[in-house]
């Protein structure tokens, strides 16, 4: 009985290590990795933002914040941890070592006879025959008669000087930390204990496996489902303009399962009113494309009606229950529209080309979303190739002050943004009308927006030139500055309600062919990530080239540094086409900004395969040589590239002539930088 209570005592204590095991650890790391974030400010400042909520110091906010699943489960363990320390601090009792003197209430070396006289005075007091109750006799026979036998007795005094003990060497006792009525197994709780232990080893592990295969065979490592890759996969075309981009965008089976319930009728109706000029539905027949708009999947048309509230900031008409599926739309769509990015990038062409004409309408609809801007707005318009779409996403602006502005022959984003600080604040006083706070509001998102330059060479390791079927090595240099000095940041978007991180694609690309060669994602964000993958590519670079460990290690130092200072590496390798001079572009494009996106060309010659060649091996790695000029004729006829939105924001150039540009024979492969889009 004794040794079940103290098994029954123990465990609490079990209980209590295995929470702490994991707990203990996981609560240091969410510790740490909240004092360890940056203290710097990387997201916008200007009032519209302030006003979101997003970046809000409130306490509700903050409550909000902590609020979340796992904040609130492990606070949970915590005071389930507490109530466990208090149960086993006030429960458990210390185990006492057996004085037999102590017990008889004697002090050490007393005689035979005051030994005696205090058996004699405890037997009364507490001898079965004297006292009746079971705690009594329990202490008469395991503690006052082994103290007086222990004293008295020859064989157990000698037992006790040597062990401790009356009885002689004690064994080790072992038990189980299970409460007792477990223990029971002749009775109806070792059913009990049976099936505990086949549902914690046998059937657990299984729900959860079960649980895993489940999830995984509906949904990719990024979580979101196969059903919607396929949709992708499908319905890109190699000549999507961003409106047909948002066609596809919006047939995600995720989108598919937002509920359409009967009382969104009327709420949609009267937001259909409202964004009607943005669903590019045909005027003339205006009625019977109405009626074939509706006669689409619900969900559809709701999806592209929640999008469009966005795209036109309509987002106030909405009732509380849409609203609720707009924030889903929303918190869902950099996830779904990178899985589209991919969709349109995947290799289709024999030679493994993705299309780039999809992939910039994506990264178009993207900038969109998060900047809450039409689609109509990137049109050509009031002498700008690039619209008004820029100038909406800064703060105060509309399309009427645009109009204004470019009076003042202004024309251009990258116009306004180039101005002296005098001309910009003199120009959005007069003309614009702008206040001082709502100029402070304006200048912090220009500060805060990326000005990107491209340094993009194609090397051939110990080579000179490209032949056909070379593997070709292009190294690109992103690099990004900002006029606060920072460079990892958040974006300017006051309409879109959660954090979104920068993050920028690197196409090169056939623009005449529309064939993607090399693409990658790049970020700014992480910059222990960025040394680590810049290191290891520039010194697998270097070795491979034969460089020594000196010129390794320096090549290493100074791509580290350029990364510190706002630099990224990207690396990429494609196979060189047929013989022939090729125009290619490099074009880096923001996911989240509008007009700040950056163009490089580049000119490459593929040589013909020498018979007698020096490459009778493998493909090696090999790339272009970049040229020391240009020749003016050659600049004119890249004058065309100058501006790529307006090049694939119309379905009537889906019919151009698909045939490539030739250039005048040179040496290798050059490359220049073109104004920002």
């Amino acid at each position: 009985m004794g040794a079940s209570e103290e098994n029954s005592a123990l465990f609490p204590i079990f209980v209590f290590t295995l929470m702490a095991l994991p707990l203990v650890p996981y609560t240091l790391v969410k510790i740490l990795s909240a004092f360890s974030k940056k203290a710097m400010t990387i997201h916008c400042q200007c009032s519209m933002c302030s006003r979101s909520g997003k970046y809000g110091k409130s306490i509700f906010k903050r409550i909000s914040n902590f609020s979340t699943c796992s904040n609130l489960s492990l606070v949970l363990l915590w005071i389930v941890m507490g109530v466990l320390i208090y149960y086993i601090r006030h429960t458990s009792h210390e185990v006492k070592v057996f004085e037999p003197f102590s017990i008889l209430g004697l002090e050490p070396g007393a005689s035979d006879s005051d030994i005696k006289k205090a058996y004699r005075r405890l037997s009364i007091q507490y001898h079965p025959d004297k006292n009746p109750d079971p705690e009594a006799h329990d202490y008469f026979v395991e503690y006052i008669s082994k103290a007086y036998q222990a004293l008295t007795d020859p064989v157990s005094r000698e037992n006790f000087e040597k062990y401790g003990h009356p009885d002689g060497r004690q064994g080790l006792q072992m038990g189980i930390a299970l409460p007792p009525f477990l223990l029971n197994i002749d009775g109806v709780s070792g059913g009990i204990l049976l099936l505990g232990i086949v549902g914690v080893c046998i059937l657990l592990p299984l729900v959860l496996a079960v649980i895993y295969l489940s999830r995984s065979a509906k949904y990719t490592g990024n979580y979101v489902m196969h059903q919607t890759l396929s949709a992708y996969y499908y319905f890109m075309k190699p000549s999507l303009a961003p409106s047909k981009v948002l066609d596809v965008f919006i047939k995600a089976a995720e989108f598919m399962e937002i509920p359409v319930r009967r009382s969104d009728g009327e709420p949609l109706q009267k937001l259909f009113m409202l964004v009607r000029s943005e669903l590019n539905l045909d005027l003339k027949n205006i009625r019977q494309e109405q009626t074939k708009f509706w006669k689409q999947h619900p969900a559809l048309v709701k999806t592209e009606l929640l999008i469009q509230a966005q795209l036109t900031r309509e987002s106030e008409a909405l009732t509380p229950a849409l609203l609720r599926d707009f924030r889903r739309m929303l918190e869902l769509s950099p996830r779904l529209l990178e899985e589209l990015m991919k969709m349109a990038l995947i290799p289709r062409t024999a030679q493994g080309h993705g299309w780039l004409r999809p992939a910039i309408g994506v990264v178009e609809l993207s900038q969109h979303i998060i900047q809450a801007v039409p689609l109509s707005s990137r049109k050509v318009a009031g002498g700008s190739s690039e619209g008004v779409a820029p100038f909406l996403q800064l703060p105060h602006f509309s399309e009427a002050m645009v109009k204004k502005i470019a009076r003042k022959k202004v024309r251009t984003f990258q116009d306004f943004r180039d101005m002296t600080l005098e001309d910009r604040v003199e120009l959005l006083t007069q003309v614009a009308g702008l206040s001082p706070t709502k100029r402070k509001d304006l200048e912090m998102v220009l500060e805060m927006m990326p000005s990107l330059t491209v340094d993009i060479t194609c090397e051939t390791e110990g080579e000179e030139g490209i032949q056909e079927g070379d593997i070709v090595t292009m190294r690109v240099w992103i690099s990004l500055e900002r006029g606060n000095g920072l460079v990892a940041a958040l974006p300017h978007a006051p309409y879109y309600p959660f954090h979104k991180e920068e993050n920028f694609w690197l196409l090169l690309a056939d623009s005449v062919s529309n064939d993607v060669w090399v693409s990658q994602k790049v970020s700014f964000m992480d910059e222990a990530v960025a040394i680590t993958a810049a290191s290891k590519a520039i010194q697998e670079l270097k070795e491979g080239s034969g460089a020594s460990l000196k010129e390794t290690n320096a090549a290493v130092r100074e791509a580290v540094e350029r990364v510190k200072s706002g630099s990224r590496l990207v690396m990429g390798k494609f196979q060189a086409p047929g013989e022939g001079n090729y125009n290619l572009t490099a074009f880096c494009l923001s996911d989240s900004w509008i007009g700040c996106d950056k163009k490089t060309n580049l000119k490459i010659k593929i040589l013909k395969r020498s018979r007698a060649g020096t490459r009778t091996g493998p493909l090696s790695e090999e790339g272009p040589v970049m040229e020391e000029g240009i020749e003016e004729e050659e600049q004119e006829e890249e004058d065309e590239y100058d501006d790529y939105e307006s090049e694939y924001s119309e379905d009537e150039e889906d019919g151009k002539d698909s045939k490539r540009n030739r250039v005048v024979p040179g040496a290798g492969a050059a490359a220049e930088n073109s104004d920002n889009e």
